[in-house]
């Protein structure tokens, strides 16, 4: 399941796409509030890529800028939240929101914790690392991702969510630069963003199906939540 959990199934698959389109558009708000030209806003170059990658409408892409550099007529300012608790069965969560309205978000995040345990400001944080997560595939038949990994300065790499991708770990301030340096290791990057892993994952296989099933359900009702934009958990595999 690795370091950020994604949903399964047909049906979530089928609906991805919309919500993939309005979380990057978040993302993309955020991001131009320090500048709407992603040639001097390495954040906002990076979230561009991506949305681009995934063939989001050039008009939502560039009214998304709009609004978060308060350069449109209907500029809206997200606020960056992160809730942190335990899904059933003891295992970790850092739930990354962006929000309009924390007076709505709070209370909801309260309602979806209580089928596991809602905790305080780093009471789980401790058990992850903040780090770069970038998400790439070979360009060329052949590319090592260990040796890509160490020219490009990544601190380390693991098989992707998505079969034949590779997670590339970073620092969090090197993440724009080891994103620049990829390609010409033989990578193209898919994604990247900050994000946290956590640093003792629990094992699936210590825990029975229907408990996994449990936790696959809390986790599937966090992230269905439209302020949500990232969950990270700590489970391994």
């Amino acid at each position: 399941m690795g370091a950020q959990w994604k949903a399964k199934g047909k049906a979530q698959v089928a609906d991805a796409r919309g919500k993939l389109f309005g979380k990057l558009a978040k993302e993309i708000m955020v991001a131009a509030r320090s500048g709407a030209d992603p040639a001097t806003n390495a954040r906002l170059r990076l979230v561009v890529e991506q949305a681009r990658k995934v063939s989001m409408p050039k008009d939502t892409l560039e009214r998304a800028i709009k609004k978060g550099s308060g350069t449109g007529a209907d500029a809206v300012n997200y606020e960056h939240v992160i809730y942190e608790g335990f899904a059933p069965h003891q295992v970790a969560v850092m739930v990354e929101c962006l929000t309009d309205n924390v007076n709505r978000t709070a209370p909801e995040m309260r309602v979806l914790f209580r089928k596991g345990q809602l905790g305080t400001s780093g009471s789980v944080a401790w058990d992850f690392n903040h780090v770069g997560m970038i998400e790439a595939e070979p360009a060329t038949p052949g590319a090592d991702p260990e040796l890509a990994a160490i020219e490009a300065g990544a601190q380390d790499f693991e098989a992707g969510d998505e079969e034949g991708t590779t997670t590339f770990w970073t620092d969090p301030t090197d993440l724009d630069l080891v994103s620049r340096a990829l390609p010409a290791q033989g990578f193209t990057v898919l994604s990247a963003k900050l994000g946290y892993k956590p640093k003792n994952p629990v094992d699936p296989a210590s825990l029975s199906p229907e408990q996994l099933e449990e936790v696959e359900s809390f986790l599937a009702a966090i992230d269905a939540n439209d302020d949500v934009q990232n969950v990270f958990v700590s489970l391994g595999g």
